[in-house]
């Protein structure tokens, strides 16, 4: 058996990896009697957001059940934020000046909470949305403790296509024992166990070592796809935003990863890239073509699993992960660094 024959079955193989990365995505929560709509209260940290509060909130008036309050906490905006969200039916607390060590968003998440009535804390970011029946969808699927759903993608732009891996990344990572930054659901008492966010007051992803407080604290952590129920779209704004937004964190975040998972998928995105290369130094058109269309149909499968991600991008799938390792490079040379983030120069983590 000759070396590019093996090499062939080791890339073969390496897909073959991406089927068991894609058994985590389909895990969900057992359901069960949701939690009542009256008890939770929803909290969404913003600054100058106010191009994304209409959708969420608007998403939120359609919902056949409400929360019972909503509670915006405006992070010293510049835009009409503030007004918007009054308008639209929000509580808003204006944000206190940001103390030394805090980060905007956990300084206004803690507010937030503090502020909060009910015994049930649900933190959303402010680029997400709730589809129909949503909410009901969400609170049918928490099994109590610490729980996140993962957004949806929604991509519009062609740069948003970039992010395919990003995606598949923060999904494959953080299914099923992990949080999402985009969305919390928590009871009081555990979150008052663990600390709070004051307990990661100065992380940029406060999301995975606020799984790792729970976890010590006894607190179960869950995490599912919340395909159909809750979605977003990341850094619309342009190639720039694109990039910075990636940056800021995601090298760290990877860090966090359990070490086998990440693992996996190191090994299964080695095949991605092998399945070209084999097919550019043979010519072997017949067996590297057909892995590399293998591997374009998987990539469209999960893909689709994380977001609306195009199946033309799919078909070149090697160029957004070409440009995932170039943006992780450069995120991991810039951890512990200052990046400008929202108009605010913080210490990437």
């Amino acid at each position: 058996m000759g070396s590019v024959t093996v090499l062939w079955l080791i890339t073969l193989a390496l897909w073959l990896i991406g089927f068991a990365l894609m058994a985590r995505l389909r895990r969900g929560a057992g359901k069960g009697p949701p939690a009542s709509s009256a008890s939770v209260s929803l909290i969404i940290p913003a600054r100058n957001e106010e191009h994304n509060l209409p959708t969420l909130l608007g998403s939120l008036a359609t919902q056949p059940l409400k929360p019972r309050e909503i509670i915006v906490v405006d992070d010293g905006s510049t835009d009409r934020t503030a007004a918007l969200a009054r308008q639209l039916g929000a509580a808003v607390i204006a944000s206190q000046p940001l103390p030394y060590g805090w980060r905007g968003k956990t300084w206004a998440c803690h507010q937030g909470g503090q502020a909060a009535t009910s015994d049930l804390l649900l933190f959303v970011d402010a680029d997400t949305w709730f589809e129909p029946d949503g909410l009901a969808r969400v609170l049918g699927r928490y099994p109590g403790g610490a729980f996140s759903a993962g957004p949806y993608h929604a991509v519009h732009r062609p740069h948003e296509e970039l992010s395919l891996f990003f995606n598949l990344n923060m999904n494959l990572g953080t299914v099923p024992q992990g949080l999402f930054g985009q969305m919390l659901i928590v009871d009081r008492e555990s979150y008052r166990r663990a600390g709070g966010h004051e307990s990661v007051k100065g992380r940029v992803l406060e999301n995975f070592w606020l799984a790792q407080h729970f976890c010590r604290e006894g607190v179960p952590v869950l995490s599912v796809s919340g395909r159909g129920a809750l979605s977003f779209r990341m850094y619309p704004n342009g190639l720039r935003e694109l990039i910075e937004g990636w940056t800021k964190g995601f090298a760290s975040g990877a860090g966090q990863t359990p070490r086998g998972t990440l693992f996996l998928i190191i090994a299964w995105m080695i095949g991605l890239m092998l399945s070209p290369l084999g097919w550019l130094a043979t010519g072997d058109w017949l067996r590297w073509g057909g892995v590399y269309l293998l591997c374009v149909a998987q990539v469209a499968w999960l893909g689709r699993l994380v977001g609306s991600f195009r199946y033309s991008t799919a078909l070149a799938y090697p160029v957004p992960l070409l440009f995932f390792f170039a943006v992780f490079a450069r995120s991991a040379m810039r951890s512990g660094k200052t990046v400008r983030w929202k108009g605010r120069d913080i210490r990437a983590d």
